[in-house]
């Protein structure tokens, strides 16, 4: 039988009054046992009566061996870490150091204080400075002078706004949100068709502004758009004014705060702001679609530098987007869409779901064009108290939008160029057609918003026709 060859270490700090109770338990322990390691953090003469303290305030050996707090006791057998202990419990370091007397008289227990190691900010220092983390993207030096902002501007790399550096430390922070390889590749990215990888993502997420917890969205975005049916390549090169629109589902959604009450697709939630936005960063800065370039939007609009909000799930009357489209109400998605812009619907008078349906089927027919038919898609952004009056008449969802989709149908020969003076218009083999406005599946409602207010939302979309043009996509959030 081969013996076991036991030798043991101790991480500890001079500010930690536990530490400090220990000082004679580990000068006790070295007298015992001999092979003992003693490691400080923070002052390598510390404790005091004990010889040969080893300098651990680089906290390299705390990362080693993931200290998380002091005092930690390990016993090594064959120099492999087989126990440890955190703290002070006297039975368990008189069990693990075999020494019956260790820390008689002391206190049985007390807590310890946390590792220098795990303080904020700094494991992540200490896996760039001591671990693996090999991130691949090209490192760009600055000058001393240089302002690191301005710089990003210089280098093309922001949407107009002012974009936060991607320093190394910032983005192994951000990869800190996912537990996926920052090597996988997710895709090409359009329109270069670069690929696009974890690493790019979280770096574009550092520019845009996003927390390490939304990492996860924008991944799953990033993925959607790259989904042939979302048509990314066709969106920007559109002369439309279409841009993606995110639409998060699930439990992530409430998790890191995102806004999906009054204000829902304005300004001032982080999570609704920069998630889109690092969304519209990976295609400029990874696909390199930049507006002059291959975006040739003659107008663009304001949902382009960011169009990102949660579906009000909990206070709905109504399945939710993500189980519409066959997710479960425990599953986080995130659902894009190719979106004009928010055209405004005001009705502060209907008290019945059939003068609502004709109050929006009215607007609705203005999508693209009055005469348009079949041609794009549109989402309804419906508030609370919209969704009221529907429920309260025991409407649900899909009762709602087969009756939108019979008043938006309309017949051909009212839709076809040169009718009412109109030179715009559906081409003349439509004339003995009845066509609906939206194909079919392509009108859907989304509950959002604040609630007071009689004011919901409508989206129109980017070209849905046929095989060409975007399909809505949706994409489960993986963390």
């Amino acid at each position: 039988m081969t013996n076991k060859k036991l030798s043991y270490i101790v991480v500890l700090k001079k500010d930690c009054p536990t530490c400090a109770l220990v000082e004679a338990v580990v000068a006790q322990l070295k007298s015992s046992v001999g092979s003992v390691e003693v490691w400080s953090q923070d002052d390598p003469g510390f404790p005091a009566t004990v010889a040969d303290v080893l300098d651990d305030r680089e906290l390299e050996q705390s990362w080693y061996l993931k200290i998380e707090t002091v005092p930690t006791f390990i016993r090594l057998e064959n120099s492999v870490e087989c126990e440890r202990t955190v703290g002070w419990d006297r039975k368990e370091w008189q069990r693990l150091s075999g020494v019956d007397s260790l820390g008689d008289g002391l206190p049985a227990f007390r807590p310890g204080c946390g590792s220098m190691s795990v303080y904020p900010g700094i494991p992540e220092k200490l896996a760039l400075k001591f671990g693996d983390i090999s991130l691949q993207s090209r490192r760009i030096e600055i000058g001393d002078m240089e302002d690191p902002i301005e710089s990003c501007y210089e280098r093309g790399w922001s949407d107009g706004l002012p974009v936060v550096p991607p320093t190394e430390l910032r983005v192994v922070r951000m990869l800190a949100g996912t537990t996926r390889d920052p090597k996988e590749v997710l895709g090409m990215a359009p329109p270069d068709l670069q690929p696009c990888t974890i690493e790019k993502v979280a770096i574009n997420a550092v520019m845009a502004g996003c927390k390490p917890e939304y990492l996860p969205v924008v991944i799953a975005a990033v993925e959607a758009c790259l989904i042939d049916e979302f048509c990314m390549h066709g969106l920007l090169a559109t002369t439309w004014f279409s841009g993606p629109m995110v639409i998060v589902n699930g439990p992530i959604a409430r998790d890191i705060g995102m806004n999906s009450g009054g204000n829902a697709l304005g300004q001032g939630n982080r999570a609704n702001a920069t998630i889109g936005r690092a969304l519209q960063l990976v295609i400029r800065n990874v696909g390199g679609g930049k507006p002059g370039g291959v975006d040739r939007s003659t107008l663009g609009n304001p949902g382009k530098y960011t169009f990102c909000f949660a579906e009000d799930e909990e206070q709905s009357c109504w399945e939710s987007l993500a189980q519409q489209r066959g997710y479960s109400a425990g599953q986080s998605t995130v659902t894009l869409f190719a979106a004009d812009g928010v055209q405004g619907f005001a009705d502060q008078k209907a008290r019945d779901p059939e003068s609502l349906c004709r109050s929006l089927a009215a607007s609705l027919l203005t999508v693209g064009h009055p005469k348009f038919a079949m041609i794009s898609d549109a989402f309804i952004i419906l508030v609370p108290e919209h969704q009221r009056i529907f429920a309260d008449a025991s409407w649900n969802k899909q009762q709602v939008l087969d009756r939108l989709t019979e008043l938006t149908t309309r017949h051909g020969s009212e839709l076809i160029s040169g009718v009412d003076g109109i030179a715009e218009g559906m081409p003349e083999f439509v004339k003995d057609m009845d066509l609906p406005k939206f194909k079919p599946g392509g009108l859907n409602i989304v509950r959002a918003g604040g609630t007071a207010g009689l004011f919901s939302a409508i989206v129109g979309g980017w070209l849905a026709s046929g095989d060409r043009g975007s399909s809505p996509v949706s994409k489960e959030i993986v963390v």
